[in-house]
């Protein structure tokens, strides 16, 4: 009986330790992400992204193609001049280890250097990655642009190079929360 007491004690303590990362996408109206990478995120460190301005996304890539689409997506965020709500999707990061690289999939903007990176390494550095991806000849790499709701935050989790190409999605942060309080309560969902 004291073995499951104690695993919802260390599920609520892995909580609190997770850190967010936030991350403004088109601040002063520019076509960059603010900061344009982090490099000390660990698992389980969730990744947020406000949408400041203009008509954005955050489209995962790789280093070898950092304009092509392979994995996880935001989805266009559109947001009008002086927004009353800011728009923020989110995911979780489940592996560490290895780089994720992101770009905005409006047309022109990945090629103007809009990326972003998770933990970028010695070998493949963030200045290379946003070098290859201006050197990349514009093409139509955006979608239909989706209007979300400004009010909701989205969330999906991003593994490492053996699943990047295949989005993931998580459960919501209430979900989670009401599985741990479930946990502690000793009820299971």
């Amino acid at each position: 009986m004291k073995f499951f007491s104690l695993v919802p004690a260390l599920a609520a303590i892995s909580l609190v330790s997770a850190t967010t990362f936030t991350i403004q996408v088109g601040a002063d109206n520019s076509t960059t992400y603010t900061p344009s990478s982090i490099s000390n995120a660990t698992a389980g460190d969730t990744i947020a992204f406000q949408f400041m301005a203009k008509n954005h996304s955050v489209t995962q890539s790789t280093f070898a193609s950092p304009c092509s689409a392979s994995g996880i997506d935001s989805g266009f965020f559109p947001v009008s001049p002086n927004p009353t709500a800011i728009p923020q999707w989110s995911f979780t990061l489940e592996n560490a280890t290895t780089p994720l690289w992101f770009f905005c999939a409006q047309t022109g903007h990945c090629e103007a250097g809009m990326v972003f990176a998770v933990n970028p390494t010695a070998s493949k550095t963030f200045e290379a990655f946003q070098a290859a991806a201006n050197a990349t000849v514009a093409n139509s790499t955006s979608s239909a642009p989706t209007t979300p709701s400004a009010s909701v935050v989205q969330s999906a989790t991003a593994g490492g190079a053996s699943n990047a190409a295949l989005p993931k999605l998580g459960v919501s942060s209430a979900t989670g929360l009401l599985a741990v309080l479930g946990l502690l309560a000793g009820v299971g969902l």
